[in-house]
């Protein structure tokens, strides 16, 4: 699903990342930044600069002539620290810098002194540094926490899969186009239980708070019905219905999120989703249901090829388009060593300069065949990742995952 009204997200590094728990952090924000370059050997320097430009300019002013005075000048000390110090920091300059304003004034002739208007320049410049100071670490305080916030709701609907999860090799990237939120419209996750593995890949249509309550309610009804249900056309029906009462519960609510857009306020939502199944007893056998979402694709040993797209419409239209029960469900077999390939329309919607879209299939036979071990899950997603920023210059416009997963 597009994502209007995102800002894209640049994202400047091509390098390979590691994977860490299929997440990949999104870049500090400018407070952390600070605070990590400003540490040397666990330690704050946050100090030294204003501590520098107060003694540049004690030296400035004794070098220079009496008719031009540069002490009044001091008055910028305390500012620096309110950027970059704490409170208490940055009180210590703002008393530093008026003292040393009184000695520095006094030692000169009278005839030279600036005297009181710049004495009082001095004072109140260090009051409202030490003022903007704490406004700056209350906000500071305040995006710590709501980003702590946003983790652990990132972590919540998108767990840390242990390798191996229900006897699977896999491997995950989630790459959110809000990276103030961190967290989207993008859902995966995979449920081992007694009649089998699954796992359930999808994109909700939309942004904002509202793509993310109902991806939580299709996760939440995955986790479940995927553990408890024999048929996997159960689990697909188990969904559709998810989606709809979450659909219920929100029009009785006459619920509106105000980051939508107008447009999007009206619109219920659905989503595309790939629903997959390793049946216990058939290890070579793989079912797909594919709610309208891109066809995997298959890669290994044989090469790339991609699934047959299915008939199933997106989460949340079944009842719109009066279809009886869940799609059919597609048998596969595969052979050892071949991998699938789900993604979200990030990848495949990913423009370069010239607009033309990032093509997945062509890079990932090409990058197979220069190295056939590109098939193994981690390798498969990291290639993918960064061939899609690569091709979009860092820029991503949608939230973007991409999973790939085999029996181990």
């Amino acid at each position: 699903m597009s994502a209007r009204g995102h800002r894209p997200v640049r994202y400047g590094a091509f390098r390979r990342r590691p994977l860490d728990d299929g997440l990949p952090r999104a870049r500090d924000p400018d407070a952390l930044r600070r605070q990590h370059l400003l540490r040397v050997r666990g330690r704050s320097v946050a100090w030294v600069p204003p501590l520098l430009v107060l003694v540049s300019i004690l030296l400035v002013d004794w070098y220079t002539g009496g008719e031009f005075r540069t002490v009044s000048w001091i008055v910028l000390v305390p500012g620096i620290a309110a950027a970059i110090c704490g409170v208490r920091g940055t009180a210590v300059f703002a008393v530093l810098g008026l003292a040393t304003y009184v000695l520095a004034d006094h030692a000169w002739p009278r005839l030279y002194q600036t005297g009181l208007p710049d004495f009082i320049l001095v004072g109140v410049g260090g009051a409202l540094a030490v003022l903007a100071c704490a406004v700056r670490v209350r906000g500071e305080r305040r995006m710590l926490h709501m980003r702590d916030v946003a983790e652990t709701t990132r972590r919540t609907l998108l767990r840390p899969l242990p390798p191996g999860w229900g006897g699977l090799d896999h491997a995950a990237v989630y790459l959110a186009a809000d990276a103030v939120a961190r967290v989207g419209g993008d859902f995966y996750d995979i449920q081992p239980g007694p009649h089998g593995t699954r796992a359930l890949v999808g994109d909700v249509q939309g942004k904002g708070l509202g793509a993310v309550e109902a991806a939580a309610a299709l996760l939440g009804t995955f986790r479940e019905a995927g553990y408890h249900e024999r048929e996997l056309a159960t689990v697909a029906a188990r969904l559709e219905i998810r989606i709809h009462r979450h659909g219920l519960h929100l029009a009785a609510l006459e619920r509106e999120d105000d980051d939508r857009e107008e447009d999007d306020d009206r619109i219920d939502r659905f989503a595309t989703a790939v629903l997959l199944s390793f049946p216990v007893a058939e290890p070579d056998t793989v079912e797909v249901v594919n709610f309208g979402h891109e066809p995997p694709l298959v890669v290994g040993p044989l090469g790339v090829r991609s699934l047959p797209p299915g008939h199933g419409l997106p989460l949340g239209l079944g009842e719109l388009a009066h279809m009886d029960g869940p799609p059919p469900t597609l048998r596969i077999t595969l052979a050892p060593g071949e991998t699938l390939l789900v993604v979200t329309d990030g990848v495949t919607e990913a423009r370069d300069g010239a607009g033309v879209f990032y093509p997945l299939k062509s890079r990932v036979a090409e990058g197979l065949l220069a190295d056939p071990s590109l098939a193994a899950p981690d390798r498969l997603v990291a290639h993918v990742r960064d061939g899609t920023l690569r091709h979009s210059g860092g820029h991503l416009a949608d939230d973007t995952t991409i999973f790939a997963v085999r029996r181990s």
